[in-house]
């Protein structure tokens, strides 16, 4: 008999000390230990979530008495600004607004309309994403565009309604999912990107008929491998279904090319669509795989995440996070601000996924380590 799965009754949001920080002026060229440059910023505003899919918010943990943050504890837009413009100024290009689900914090076009005011060390405006659930996406659409957002992605696990209902544990209906997408195109939100995560067992026969579904559509789909984040979603490695088999699965149905990463640290290997001669042919579009689990890319990333309580993660599997909510409400300067940034980015040595493989089960297990609802995807 397999033995029961123990689940913690909240997530442990610990906090690191901050490094000493001598002021200094940014220059818009940070590394961290590994040499990786800091060019992309993940802010997560709410750890709520509308849905309750298994692999990030399972319905018997983030249940009616589960203690979300209090409203006081999250940052405020004009909070979430002043952080990112110290971000841009240490390099950081796109700005991703995630959650939980971005959508449910109230006003969300405000804190879009005041991040698009903001400019890169190359004085052009951030790339801003969102990625959703696409629940609420209809409804918002054309506020989210007039607002100053660039692109946004959907995550989409099934196109079988029985399928995706049981994934997302509401009873959500897909159609309306498919309706928010139409939408999103309609309002101008153009490279939408939609996100699917393949558990084998669950719907992984869904990959062929989500990739006839988006082909042609200008919509870019992207297979997810099943990970182990957080401490609450029962991640088995047997549930894991490796990108290499996904394209296998494609390839017996429908012919592929690779194509080269569009941006130094892109999470994802793109490969497009090929006509009858075997090259890609663009109107067709592309896919693509992004393989924490068996194919890691740890030594490219060049990402950081902001909690929805003003913590600084450097790692999507992190323990821990440096609270920088602490300086804001403290009344740091923005150089004091921009040098404790520094500061943590420059002793950054993460590389979870490269390691997985020797780290012990424990460890591995992800027993410590922050919820993806808090800390953002």
């Amino acid at each position: 008999m397999a033995e029961p799965r123990v689940i913690p009754l909240t997530d442990q949001r610990h906090a690191a000390s901050l490094p000493s920080a001598p002021v200094q002026p940014p220059s818009g060229l940070l590394t961290d230990t590994r040499g990786r440059p800091l060019r992309d910023l993940r802010i997560s505003v709410t750890d709520r979530c509308n849905f309750r899919c298994s692999y990030c918010m399972p319905k018997d943990v983030f249940g009616k008495d589960y203690p979300y943050l209090p409203h006081s504890a999250l940052l405020s837009f004009e909070e979430i600004t002043r952080l990112a413009q110290q971000f841009l100024a240490h390099g950081v290009r796109k700005i991703r607004l995630t959650g939980g689900e971005p959508l449910l914090r109230k006003n969300i076009e405000a804190l879009i309309a005041q991040l698009a005011q903001l400019r890169t060390v190359d004085g052009t405006p951030p790339e801003l994403t969102l990625t959703t659930n696409g629940a609420l996406l209809a409804r918002k659409a054309h506020a989210l565009k007039e607002a100053g957002l660039t692109r946004v992605t959907v995550s989409l696990d099934a196109l079988d309604d029985a399928v995706f209902r049981h994934m997302n544990d509401v009873d959500f209906p897909v159609a309306d999912v498919l309706a928010g997408i139409a939408a999103a195109q309609e309002a101008g939100l153009h490279g939408l990107k939609v996100n699917m995560v393949v558990k084998r067992g669950t719907n992984d026969h869904e990959i062929v008929p989500m990739a006839q579904h988006f082909r042609g559509t200008g919509i870019a789909l992207r297979f997810i491998e099943y990970m182990d984040v957080g401490a609450t979603n029962g991640w088995r490695m047997d549930e894991v279904l490796p990108s290499a088999q996904v394209i296998a699965r494609l390839q017996e149905q429908l012919p592929l090319v690779p194509l080269e990463p569009s941006a130094p640290g892109e999470t994802a290997q793109r490969w497009g669509w090929a006509n009858a001669s075997g090259q890609h042919d663009a109107t067709l579009g592309e896919i693509g795989l992004i393989s924490s689990v068996t194919q890691a890319f740890c030594h490219e990333c060049n990402r950081a995440r902001l909690s929805t309580e003003g913590r600084m993660y450097l790692c999507l599997f992190a323990g821990q996070g440096y609270d920088l909510r602490a300086l804001l409400r403290g009344g740091a300067s923005d150089e004091a601000l921009a040098s404790a940034i520094a500061a943590i980015w420059q002793g950054r040595a993460d590389r979870y996924s490269a390691l997985r493989a020797s780290l012990s089960g424990e460890v591995g297990s992800g027993a410590r380590r922050i919820e993806m609802s808090y800390i953002g995807g």
